[in-house]
């Protein structure tokens, strides 16, 4: 599924951009050109309106399975073509933000809203180009530079005690320019123990050819329910600051560090019986380079190395290194045809190491028609928590081997001169030593295992019309059917988890030129369990000074859980408005 459309504040009869993808590709290409199947989602400007959090530009894709814990990303999993939550990647500005602790605290992300120009979302393997974890997709959060210095304050308030505040700001003079952003959001919850307290700041810097990006958040929440039966409570924290220098048109050179903490407490009302502090930090750097070999081609090469450490009252004390070298090589000939081969080696230590290639083609049949295929293999070291996590219910392994995987797929894009297009894509991934948590009685603890062999099997459908210059409609289906040779007498906690049968339909027009409206309806079969449907509307006023705004979430009033075991809120509405000051 790969389409993007920009609605903006005025009449949605403005011409279509070019849309240039830097996910899944080596350099930024046009949508169109990509052989792999991405999609990409605008978030600056009148869609901040229309959402409440960064998940919501995540969700409109059937292929991307959102197992929440709570409304507003308190606490998100995230999974891509039936993927756990461990196997997708998460990104900001092309750095990682997978926590070595645990999956769960992933989209733990360090940024207001504000400061997010679009999301991509890689669907297939991606260790070629970022490593471990890429095993069903990547998304991937991109800032850019404020366009003009401005001034804007916005407040909401709703049920379930919900409150929320955001500033921005953003000075740009020549090639110089700065934005700062500030988000707080809070509740005290739609059922006993189900508050949170959302904190986000972010600070970008831009000079010529040099960007410095900071980062942080703060969620205190009651987290009923989500780890068992248990009233427990949990605080995490994020750091994260990145720099990155162009050296040229064809050289950048990038560094981050990330710290994460986590401060759990099974029993609210008695923290002494049981508390867990966690605290990760990780060091990144990166080298990337391009030569042009002419005739269409170009060579792509690189170097990355990383460094994780973790200080924790239950996992210990643990640290490790690794380094990755790639290449690769893009050709494109005659607006037609284009393929590319690639492949890395990451280091581990102790000798150990995982090479990952990929191979990708693209042919366009006729002037509305591309066939594309891939093929490539991606792998996920545990994390600490697969390794040493222990308690009375969850026991990890020491001896547990990184996850491997190779993905195939096929599909057919169909473009109709920009107002309708199609999309059909059949994949299939085969998965050797995945890690889950099991175990063969309900009497038994949870053990952290490897499966010696699980398939996925699916396909992704997705239609986009745009009727009459105003109304974008977004349909997009997905199927998959997973396979476990040894599931016989064994239960698993996150693998079959997955969504048989999703579907998406979301409508957004522009009313009077004036008000931009969106709905969406998402329904969900999950794997032997009960399906259910969720109905959301946003609304919002982009012109002038002053933009009132509504979110109406969950409006089928549907009694769900994405992650078994926890219940999610049911109707709720948030309403408020944004003034732009300056």
């Amino acid at each position: 599924m790969r389409t993007l459309w920009l609605l903006l504040a005025a009449p949605l009869a403005a011409q279509q951009k070019e849309v240039i993808v830097v996910t899944g590709t080596y350099e930024p290409v046009p949508l169109e050109e990509a052989d792999r199947p991405v999609r990409s989602e605008p978030v600056r400007g009148p869609q901040t309106l229309i959402s409440n959090s960064p998940t919501d530009f995540l969700n409109r894709d059937s292929s991307v399975d959102l197992r929440q814990r709570g409304s507003h990303n308190i606490q998100t999993d995230v999974s891509i073509r039936g993927s756990t939550f461990g196997q997708t990647l998460v990104l900001i500005d092309g750095m990682r933000m997978n926590d070595v602790q645990s999956g769960h605290h992933n989209l733990d992300l360090p940024l207001a809203m504000e400061s997010i120009e679009s999301v991509e979302i890689l669907k297939g393997s991606g260790s070629t180009l970022y490593g471990s974890d890429a095993v069903g997709g990547v998304i991937h959060f991109i800032t850019r530079p404020p366009e003009a210095s401005e001034f804007r304050v916005r407040t909401g308030i709703g049920n379930f005690g919900v409150n929320q505040q955001r500033v921005s700001g953003a000075y740009v003079r020549g090639a110089l320019s700065q934005q700062l952003a500030a988000t707080r959001d809070f509740s005290t919850g739609f059922i006993p123990n189900r508050d949170y307290r959302n904190l986000a700041l972010t600070s970008g810097t831009q000079f010529k050819g040099t960007s410095v990006l900071l980062g942080h958040s703060d969620k205190p929440f009651g987290a009923e329910q989500y780890y068992g039966n248990f009233n427990s409570w949990e605080r995490t924290k994020t750091w994260f600051a990145t720099a990155r220098q162009r050296i040229g048109e064809r050289t950048t050179v990038s560094t981050a560090f990330r710290r994460h903490t986590d401060l759990f407490v099974l029993f609210r009302d008695r923290p002494q019986v049981f508390t867990n502090r966690h605290a990760a930090k990780s060091w990144q750097a990166s080298f990337r380079r391009w030569e042009d070999l002419g005739h269409g081609m170009r060579l792509h090469y690189g170097a990355e190395g990383l460094h994780d450490t973790i200080a924790s009252t239950n996992l210990g004390n643990h640290s490790r290194a690794r380094a990755a070298a790639y290449a690769a090589l893009d050709a494109r000939a005659l607006r037609r045809y284009s393929f590319s081969v690639g492949v890395r080696e990451e280091l581990l230590g102790s000798a150990d190491s995982q090479v990952s290639p990929t191979a990708a083609v693209g042919a366009w049949i006729t002037g509305n028609l591309k066939l594309r295929a891939s093929l490539s293999r991606a792998f996920r070291l545990p994390t600490f928590t697969d390794l040493y996590y222990r308690d009375p219910a969850n026991q990890g392994s020491a001896d547990l081997r990184p996850e491997r995987a190779w993905s195939y797929e096929g599909g057919l894009d169909w473009n109709a001169g920009g107002r309708l297009r199609g999309s059909v894509t059949v994949f299939q991934r085969r998965e050797r030593d995945g890690i889950d948590y099991v175990r063969r009685s309900p009497t038994e603890i949870w053990r952290a295992t490897n499966f010696q062999s699980i398939r996925f099997t699916g396909v992704e459908a997705s239609a986009v019309a745009r009727v009459r210059g105003k109304h974008l409609l977004d349909l997009s289906y997905t199927g998959l059917t997973g396979f476990q040779n040894q599931l016989a007498g064994i239960f698993s906690r996150y693998t079959f988890n997955y969504a048989s049968s999703l579907g998406v339909a979301s409508w957004q027009t522009a009313l009077g030129g004036d008000v931009v409206l969106r709905a969406r309806l998402g329904a969900v079969q999950r794997f032997a369990r009960d399906p259910y449907a969720v109905l959301d509307i946003y609304a919002a006023r982009t012109r002038g000074r002053w933009h009132p705004f509504v979110h109406l979430t969950n409006l089928s009033d549907s009694v769900y859980q994405e992650i078994f075991g926890v219940r999610m809120p049911g109707r709720a509405a948030v309403a408020g408005v944004e003034v732009k000051v300056w």
